[in-house]
């Protein structure tokens, strides 16, 4: 899993673009045909499209969502960490448990009195436990880490909200 950066993109999206956009990121499943058919486009010209945003790094993956408790995942945690430096040893070996981490699912780099935010899923409190005490605070240059758990969902969703760009 590569760094996402923040990048502004020079691409202009229309009408068209954005209602593709926002049927993919509901459906990825969903045919060039059936896709043509909702935005009333013919299927060539359509194909174009996908094309272009996935060429122009709008489209950068397309994925299957899982319930996460349907497969016994069922502890969700924030976790704010501090590291002691931020030397190129520190930073790399940090960095490494990250990439290495399945139940890492997200990373963000932070400003404010934490370095980072980690999103972290696990089977359950004693699986937690064990990533941060057995891995986590075992890194060199972790200073501290502060864990908030999730006690109930209100909302989740992978889609970008295209209708005000």
């Amino acid at each position: 899993m590569q760094s996402e950066k923040w990048v502004e993109t020079t691409m202009d999206l229309d009408k068209l673009d954005k209602k593709i956009l926002t049927l993919l990121q509901t459906d990825s499943c969903l045919t060039n045909n059936e896709l043509a058919e909702k935005v009333g486009l013919s299927p060539s010209p359509c194909w174009r499209r996908v094309k272009r945003l996935e060429e122009g790094g709008i489209i950068t993956s397309r994925v299957t969502l899982i319930s996460p408790s349907s497969v016994g995942l069922h502890v969700f945690a924030y976790a704010l960490v501090s590291l002691e430096n931020h030397n190129i040893e520190t930073l790399n070996g940090f960095d490494q448990f990250v990439q290495d981490s399945a139940q890492v699912l997200e990373c963000s780099s932070m400003s404010g009195s934490y370095d980072y935010l980690l999103k972290i899923v696990s089977h359950s409190m004693d699986d937690y436990e064990l990533l941060l005490s057995g891995h986590l605070l075992k890194l060199k240059g972790v200073r501290s880490v502060n864990t908030s758990f999730v006690l109930s969902q209100k909302k989740m969703t992978t889609a970008l909200p295209l209708d005000y760009i």
